[in-house]
């Protein structure tokens, strides 16, 4: 059986004794040579570094006026492994007051809020917002629904001569629209063809005015700047993260990679920007269909975020990802389609609304303007065009390109695999002043009559702001598209889950079906993949991504050459890296399940006529019910469960009335919290699903027992067991359990329950995870699955681990020390007794870190007709 791995590793920590030196070292020897180096000659800084400073990733305040790093929780994690930060000198987003004016960096921030812990507005009380919150976000029930249950409700409090939170569906929408957070209205603008136009009858789309709708973008990033939510996991100045002694480069978060880097160097040029922090503005925007058989109901969602927040905080889903705008999408009769003047409005259209939607933002690209931080610190701002995330085809609108040329580079379509130097704006402007328009389409791809929206803007470059896309280029393009169809052309209908749910089995199903070399190219594109989507990259890794891109082309070029833009792309996925930091956090993936929550939930909810109006409301409400959740979390109002503190203020009021038995306060005081039969922390109504993703939770991994338990019939148990206690009991003893004879393990008479299943808490970062990165999965181990056949799952286990609770664990053995040649798997066989019985175990439940995926070895052999998928592991 197949499966593979990863490892993590953490090392001790060192400070240099040297007044003044902040530097942290891995070992003594590591100790010696920073003394050696730094401190054992006079050192001056080369104009290289002039714009950097060095510091440990502790909080540490540097000499002078240079801020402290704001993000102290993930600066004390981070400092456990040994890394370093190189900060900009001149680019520190230091705090300052409401006019400006810089602060010491030691100064508090104001109170959050002036607003009391008891004041809901626009709500009377949590039970309001929970209510609001589950029946219009979580639930999203139509107004019928709502009047229905509110209605049910109203007459079981009628008794009580009490009413329901809300009267209908009215007094809810009204409650909601009150919310005096996260409003940001909708506008509006039109545009329409301005060109010359035939005589006689003009095609429809001259004819149209082409609405677009927008929220003002600048009033987003900073309320995004303002959320309590982000503030650590923010970045408010730009850092390079490497080792101690600078061997290996740490690429993570946007501000990490080199692209902020060259734009802050082109900023500071002006010495009113020192000491502001940059905000690099992601854009993205993507065509999706809400309805095909009713109509093709096609909307054009344009969407913003900030370069500032951490990749985890994007992969989390959370409200780094805001919906901006719903652009234009000009349509014409069949006989006009092709029309070459139509499509280069189409183009223009589109840029002429970025343009204009992104207006507002461009005073604050080159004066800083004063804003409110989440941490309550103000800070002076700079804005600055960031990466723009789309697929291929809108790539090439956003590039002004023929659609058979690459964006980002000069490479002919008819020689790809000879590459080209990387395209520019002033390489472009250049071309399009000297070179005939007819020579430009024809040699160079270029639309020279239409204007990009970046020329607006200043340090912007649609080229080179063209971020990679994982999933288009890598699962959709190059694995599905060309891999996938290579070998076999039987699957349709594809979405990126399921692209990505078979590159997790396709290597073994194919292998010894195909020739070795097909094997090994899948191999070599999925090792490219993974690397790719990590967390944190390093020089090391960026070498590793090379060879294995190296090793594809290779095999490929061996079989048949791929001419395709989507394979090109790969090429420049180092540099892209280097760029922008990690690409999990530049993923249209990410970008695609936004659309689920901002257009097609909104569009299901709407009655189908003028059916964006009714989006763009629905939009406007679920953010001020998730403004109100931060607001009321930030403030403490959220902690325990909604029945809990509902329970406490009714005993409050009741006290408060007066009686005549006592002090109230010492009779509140008296209660028994055994009383409250709402007495927990929190809501458990989350605990039903299976998956999911898990905030406030920042550990490598951990597992909990479900809450059901039957009986297991394990003849060997006891034995077991008392084999475990010996192993717990002699822990600082060189042997072990199997060193000694069974009558001296120490025997167990007391009950034992046996649970089948076990929640699984691990670190995913670069999957739909939680704020920390987390992801939840169950473990299941039962003889009957939903009344069907057993599920025996199997997990990673961390044999270190010393924890209280224990499982039974079936052992599989490595086969080979070494990965498998072909599929670069490892293989595992189960591990048996002398007897031929299964080799059984007792370890601690904590012990074990994720799920583990087996895949059957299949071999030549084909699967044999009527085989079930809960057979295949025992066959094969």
């Amino acid at each position: 059986m197949y499966y593979m791995t990863s490892t993590q590793s953490y090392a001790r920590r060192i400070q240099c004794p040297y007044p003044g030196c902040k530097h942290w070292l891995k070992s003594v020897s590591g100790l010696k040579v920073h003394q050696n180096s730094a401190h054992g000659h006079s050192f001056t800084r080369s104009a290289q570094l002039s714009c950097t400073q060095r510091a440990s990733v502790e909080e540490i305040q540097d000499e002078g006026d240079t801020p402290r790093r704001t993000n102290t929780d993930a600066a004390l994690q981070e400092s456990k492994s040994g890394l370093i930060h190189d900060y900009h000198d001149l680019l520190t987003g230091r705090i300052c007051d409401e006019n400006g004016n810089f602060l010491d960096p030691s100064t508090p921030p104001p109170p959050y809020t002036a607003q009391s812990s008891n004041d809901w507005t626009p709500y009377h009380n949590r039970l309001e917002f929970e209510c609001a919150e589950f029946m219009y976000t979580k639930n999203q029930m139509s107004a019928g629904d709502i009047d229905k249950i509110l209605h049910l409700w109203g007459v079981t409090l009628a008794v009580h001569n009490n009413n329901s939170p809300f009267a209908d569906h009215r007094d809810l929408y009204k409650t909601i629209d009150a919310t005096p957070l996260g409003d940001v209205a909708w506008q509006s603008f039109s545009l329409q063809y301005n060109g010359n136009k035939p005589a006689g009858q003009c095609p429809l789309w001259m004819e149209q005015s082409h609405e677009v709708w927008f929220r003002d973008p600048h009033t987003v990033v900073k309320n995004m700047l303002a959320n309590p939510d982000f503030k650590h996991s923010i970045d408010y100045m730009l850092y390079r993260e490497s080792e101690e002694k600078g061997e290996q480069h740490h690429y993570k978060d946007f501000m990490s990679g080199d692209w902020a880097w060259q734009q802050v160097d082109q900023i500071v040029q002006d010495l009113e920007t020192h000491g502001a922090a940059f905000v690099p503005i992601i854009v993205s925007s993507d065509k999706t269909a809400v309805s095909v058989a009713t109509g093709q109901n096609d909307y054009y969602p344009l969407y913003l975020s900030i370069g500032n927040v951490h990749n985890n905080i994007w992969c989390s889903h959370r409200n780094a990802l805001a919906l901006i705008g719903f652009l234009a999408i000009p349509k014409t009769e069949k006989k006009n389609a092709d029309d070459a003047r139509y499509h280069k409005f189409k183009k223009q259209l589109f840029h002429s609304s970025l343009s204009k939607i992104f207006a507002t933002l461009k005073p604050g690209m080159t004066t800083p303007e004063v804003t409110c931080c989440g941490d309550g610190h103000h800070r002076r701002i700079l804005y600055g065009l960031g990466p723009y995330i789309a697929d291929y085809e809108e790539q090439v609108v956003l590039a002004f390109l023929h659609t058979i040329f690459i964006h980002r580079c000069l490479a002919f379509p008819s020689t790809l695999d000879d590459g080209g130097v990387s395209r520019s704006r002033e390489h472009t402007d250049v071309l399009v002043d000297l070179v005939d328009f007819g020579v430009l389409w024809d040699e160079y791809g270029i639309i020279g009559e239409l204007v990009p929206f970046t020329n607006d803007f200043p340090c912007a470059d649609n080229h080179e702001l063209l971020a990679p896309n994982i999933l288009h280029q890598l699962i959709k393009g190059t694995f599905k598209d060309h891999l996938v169809e290579w070998v076999w052309r039987g699957f349709f209908h594809w979405t990126g889950d399921d692209s990505k749910a078979l590159m997790k089995v396709y290597i073994p199903a194919i292998e010894g079906h195909v020739p070795d070399d097909m094997v090994r190219a899948f191999r070599s594109l999925l090792e490219f993949c993974y690397i790719a989507r990590a967390n944190v990259v390093t020089d090391e890794t960026l070498a590793q991504l090379r060879d294995a891109l190296r090793h594809f082309h290779i095999l490929v070029v061996s079989a048949l050459t791929f001419p395709y833009p989507c394979q090109h792309s790969l090429t420049r996925y180092k540099l892209l890296i280097q760029m922008f930091g990690t690409l999990n956090g530049l993923c249209s993936s990410i970008t695609e399940s936004k659309h689920i929550k901002a257009v097609k939930e909104p569009w299901w909810r709407s009655n189908r006529y003028n059916a964006l109006l009714q989006m763009l409301l629905t939009n406007q409400r679920l953010d001020k019910i998730a403004a109100s959740r931060v607001d009321f979390a930030a403030r403490g109002m959220l902690k325990g469960s909604c029945a809990f503190s509902y329970f406490n203020s009714f005993f409050e009021n009741r006290f408060a009335i007066g009686s005549d038995n006592g002090d109230s306060e010492v009779q509140q005081n008296n209660m028994d919290e055994e009383n409250n039969p709402f007495a927990i922390e929190s809501d458990d109504f989350d605990d039903v699903e299976d998956q999911g993703i898990v905030d406030d939770v920042d550990v490598i991994a951990d597992v909990q027992s479900a809450r059901t338990f039957h009986e297991l019939k394990v003849p060997s148990l006891p034995t077991l067991i008392r084999l475990f206690l010996y192993d717990q009991i002699h822990t600082d003893d060189h042997h072990s359990s199997v060193d000694v004879p069974l009558c001296d393990c120490p025997s167990y008479m007391g009950a034992i329950k046996v649970f089948n299943s076990a929640a699984v808490t691990f670190i995913a970062p670069s999957d739909p995870s939680g704020i920390t990165g987390m992801h939840h999965e169950h473990l299941c181990a039962v003889p009957s699955w939903r009344n069907g056949p057993g599920c025996f799952d199997c997990a990673f286990v961390n044999t270190d681990d010393r924890q209280d609770e224990i499982l039974s664990m079936d052992w599989f053995y490595q086969i080979t020390e070494e990965r498998d040649e072909a599929t670069g798997m490892y293989m595992v066989a189960p591990s048996f007794d002398e007897d031929s019985s299964p080799n059984l175990s007792i370890i601690h439940i904590d012990s074990i870190v994720r799920g583990a995926h087996l895949l059957p070895i299949f071999g030549t052999q084909f699967v044999p007709r009527g085989l079930r998928f809960h057979h295949s592991l025992d066959v094969f």
